[in-house]
């Protein structure tokens, strides 16, 4: 069998694909676990500065696998265990991405539905085709996105998310733009391009402070004011006595390039 996530490195970028296209990519069990385990390899990889998630095929993540979980209504407690034990693995799965040190960028194309748009809500950063198309539709099938709605509520306005998660409607590409739930809409064509430009960009920082400043990002967001300030202060002082912010410090005084050790 193919492997459901396949990991490919190119210097300090490495590319995560969901490899189930005929399932639109969804996340059955054994994808889950996989996808688990090369995230955890890649947090303590300190050769990648940025990581690429993407879909192969025609869709990024068409969420859960409904036929997994319908099956498992079968056992005896009508599957109460396995969901439990389900939506803990997947909002594991989930939180590690903005746990990460290095910077997510996610590569959308055609649908990012439920717990696919939940995977682009908890990436860094996301950029889509223009005909991606992104919702949070379980209410479709009587199944309210309650897991989904924590990273999407935390991504956009509250009354935009909560219309999302009541009508089970698709936002396209453009409209996911506005709301800030992606960065930017590109062309079908350009999409892997702009996508490789972007994590190039950033992959050409200093890692240490990146990784570093993605830490105190997330941190700072659930602070107040003043605590927010007094962390994220004391964060700075932290960067500033590494040697390599003393480097690039002096080849911007000295109008050169930096050049970083890691």
């Amino acid at each position: 069998m193919d492997p459901l996530v396949i990991r490919t490195d190119d210097e300090a970028i490495a590319t995560v694909k969901l490899n189930r296209p005929k399932a639109l990519n969804a996340l059955s069990d054994e994808l889950i676990a996989q996808l688990q385990g090369t995230l955890d390899a890649l947090a303590v990889d300190r050769t990648i500065r940025v990581i690429i998630l993407k879909g192969a095929g025609k869709a990024f993540c068409a969420g859960h696998d409904l036929r997994e979980m319908t099956a498992a209504r079968q056992a005896e407690d009508g599957g109460a265990a396995y969901f439990q034990d389900l939506f803990a693995r997947c909002s594991h799965l989930m939180s590690t991405l903005p746990r990460l040190p290095q910077p997510v960028i996610a590569q959308v194309q055609g649908i990012a539905t439920a717990a696919g748009c939940q995977m682009v809500a908890h990436c860094d950063i996301a950029v889509a085709s223009d005909d991606a198309q992104f919702g949070v539709n379980g209410v479709n099938i009587g199944l309210f996105c309650s897991t989904p709605m924590v990273a999407l509520s935390r991504n956009i306005p509250r009354k935009q998310a909560f219309e999302m998660l009541t009508t089970g409607d698709f936002a396209s590409a453009r409209r996911a733009v506005e709301l800030g739930l992606i960065n930017r809409a590109v062309p079908v064509a350009d999409l892997e391009s702009e996508t490789a430009a972007l994590a190039r960009q950033i992959a050409g920082k200093f890692g240490g402070a990146v990784a570093l400043g993605k830490e105190a990002y997330y941190q700072q967001l659930e602070m107040g004011l003043s605590d927010a300030y007094a962390y994220t202060g004391q964060v700075m002082a932290q960067n500033m006595l590494m040697p390599e912010t003393a480097e690039g410090i002096d080849a911007f005084l000295t109008k050169r390039d930096p050049e970083w050790t890691q």
